[in-house]
């Protein structure tokens, strides 16, 4: 999406030619091709953990940190581990998306009209949250410190991260439509009165 943007505001006549159907196929083959060895690895690496005493997941998913608390042995790797995959799939995308909103930045405070500026801006704003809340709370998770988060803190950020921001983020990009925002002012006009 941030390359998207990117070319969108910064190659705005050459966005059809760059963005077409074989680079985001390609884009989407990355992705995958990249995640599901560092997933498979991580899996195959919490399997060979010994367990033992209780194997009741305090969470809503089972997610690596969790499974991590139950294992008996040394997990000093598999936290490794996770930083490693953390750092990689979290951390560099992000540091990648907010390069490429400082382009777009760029590009558009180079607009002569303030209206302009302000329309680019708008069209930016909501994406740039979006991602702001997604990688926040994923780093939470996954680059904490161990002992510094209560494990209702941690179900709770892990809510936000993988139900919350993905139901928000159509509702951001809906709101921004006029028509929508027009409509839903009448809704809560006759609602409230």
């Amino acid at each position: 999406m941030a390359y998207d943007r990117y070319v969108a505001f910064c190659n705005p006549l050459h966005y059809l030619v760059v963005m077409n159907h074989k680079v985001c196929m390609q884009l989407v083959a990355v992705s995958w091709l990249s995640a599901v060895p560092a997933v498979i690895g991580q899996t195959y690496q919490i399997f060979s953990l010994p367990f033992c005493g209780s194997h009741r997941i305090n969470h809503f998913f089972c997610d690596i940190p969790p499974v991590l608390k139950l294992a008996c042995g040394d997990t000093f790797v598999n936290e490794i581990a996770v930083y490693v995959v953390a750092v990689v799939f979290v951390m560099v995308p992000f540091l990648l998306t907010l390069a490429s909103y400082g382009k777009i930045i760029s590009s558009i405070l180079k607009l002569s009209s303030a209206t302009g500026r302000a329309k680019a801006f708008s069209t930016c704003s909501s994406h740039l949250m979006v991602v702001v809340l997604f990688y926040g709370t994923a780093s939470i998770t996954y680059l904490h410190p161990k002992p510094n988060q209560s494990e209702r803190m941690g179900k709770l950020i892990s809510l936000f991260y993988t139900i919350l921001i993905p139901v928000l983020n159509p509702i951001i990009y809906t709101l921004r439509n006029k028509d929508i925002m027009v409509s839903l002012k009448k809704l809560l006009a006759k609602v409230l009165t």
